[in-house]
């Protein structure tokens, strides 16, 4: 059985190399290659659900890495109730989602943003990790926090999940995916209704009106 000390210190470990490898790291490899560094900020004004979108995901990336450190100072109480074991079974998701992540990054090439920027167009990426999935990265992401929490059950780790759960569908259907009809039209809608929003099969956009282009 993991103890809450072990299990919170490696969350928090985790959780950063996750985070300097998928944001920090990407974002230097995007730039020597593209000249960008793939950074668009959040969408929308103040207030609007594209706005909520980007501070929930922003919250949600904060509040992983308070859940551990917290948790290994005492000021926030694990869940008691929950089994050890599922300790062992975060840490696992944890490890694979991060994996995911990077590669469902390095799937989507220069196309690679962290945002939209509506004036731009970049490549429909299709094929590897996009092929049943239409978000890969973000659906690796919840996974990992998912497991973030099955290792260190608390308060603050599953108000990490609901904000990022969120933010993902305000950023997916009001930000990304109409980004997406304007941009790409009927390739767009026809890859979309084969492929799943979040995991394959699931929130695919059938009987969507195409736009004429």
């Amino acid at each position: 059985m993991m103890s809450t000390g072990v299990a919170a210190w490696l969350a928090l470990g985790l959780y950063g190399a996750g985070l300097v490898a998928a944001f920090v790291n990407r974002s230097w490899v995007h730039r020597r290659r593209t000249g960008s560094s793939g950074f668009r900020g959040i969408s929308g004004p103040i207030g609007s659900l594209e706005w909520w979108g980007g501070v929930l995901f922003a919250a949600a990336l904060v509040l992983g890495s308070l859940g551990p450190a917290l948790a290994l100072s005492g000021t926030v109480e694990v869940f008691a109730w929950t089994p050890g074991w599922l300790s062992w079974v975060g840490l696992l998701a944890v490890a694979a989602a991060m994996v995911g992540v990077l590669i469902a990054q390095g799937g989507m090439g220069s196309s690679w943003r962290i945002g939209v920027d509506a004036s731009e167009r970049t490549d429909l990426v299709t094929s590897g990790p996009f092929a049943k999935i239409r978000n890969p990265v973000f659906s690796a992401m919840v996974t990992a926090l998912l497991g973030m929490m099955l290792m260190v059950p608390g308060v603050v780790t599953m108000a990490a999940l609901l904000a990022l759960v969120v933010a993902v569908e305000l950023q997916v259907r009001f930000v990304e995916e109409p980004y997406l009809v304007r941009v790409h039209g009927k390739a767009y809608l026809t890859y979309a209704r084969t492929a799943g929003r979040f995991v394959p099969g699931v929130g695919r956009l059938a009987g969507v009106v195409e736009p004429d282009r």
